[in-house]
């Protein structure tokens, strides 16, 4: 995507864990309705590469762990100062590195997949607040998941801190209002390298589950995030969207 592709909005996001997955669908989804980006993940490269894609005037990345206190100061910093403005907040970093039981999971992966997940998007907002959404406004969107909202076999640690995330949409929102709105997504399964042990190699077994017949991409969540970013969205704070494809039909008795 070219600078010359779009019209520049005047608007700036900063997008957490964008190097690839649903971060960069958000990346692409704002850059083509003309606002421009800074994108965070942990592999320089890899962001390099995004930043590329995306066009290296609408776009600029900072790389880091996402917990890193220091990370999410350099990255509202580098965003300011490239940009001038930080309008929008995506916090979309998680990790999920255990697969088993809560009865034997080691606390510690615990600590650190509530670190990654919650604590770092409340540190990111609280960097964007202080750095110009108090005194200009804006919007925050945080991307949980429908492991947050339902029992999440297997992956508990991580249902918990989306759950938390969730939550923690609620408290900003109301303590922002009403300069910042603040609202949460909640995908269910994206096609990305994130998710891919929840559907490689049986797909059209996956995907079957779903009444729209057919697992979420990162384009369906990066257009929630465009919505609710816009002034479309204006009169909405403090609310989570559910995002797939109606799996959450097929919970009900009958």
């Amino acid at each position: 995507m070219t600078e010359a592709a779009v019209q520049d909005s005047g608007r700036v996001a900063l997008i957490t864990g964008a190097s690839r997955g649903i971060g960069y669908g958000v990346a692409e989804a704002l850059v083509a309705r003309g606002d421009r980006v800074c994108i965070t993940g942990r592999n320089e490269d890899a962001l390099k590469e995004a930043v590329e894609r995306l066009g290296p005037g609408r776009a600029i990345g900072v790389a880091g762990k996402a917990a890193d206190e220091e990370h999410q100061a350099v990255a509202v910093a580098r965003t300011m100062e490239a940009f001038g403005r930080v309008d929008f907040l995506v916090n979309n970093a998680g990790t999920n590195p255990v697969f088993g039981s809560m009865a034997d999971m080691d606390l510690n992966v615990a600590r650190k997949v509530y670190e990654t997940n919650v604590i770092s998007a409340l540190g990111f907002a609280q960097q964007t607040w202080k750095a110009w959404q108090s005194a200009h406004g804006g919007a925050i969107v945080n991307i949980a998941s429908v492991a947050g909202v339902s029992a999440s076999p297997f992956v508990g640690a991580y249902g918990m801190s989306k759950a938390a995330m969730i939550n923690l949409t609620v408290q900003l929102a109301h303590e922002f209002a009403p300069l910042v709105r603040v609202n949460a997504i909640a995908p269910a399964v994206v096609k990305t390298k994130f998710a891919r042990a929840l559907y490689e190699g049986r797909e059209e077994e996956a995907a079957a589950a779903y009444p729209l017949g057919r697992l979420g991409v990162p384009a369906d969540i990066g257009g929630a995030a465009a919505f609710l970013t816009s002034g479309q969205s204006d009169w909405i704070t403090g609310q989570t969207l559910v995002v797939d494809g109606g799996i959450f039909l097929n919970a009900g008795v009958g």
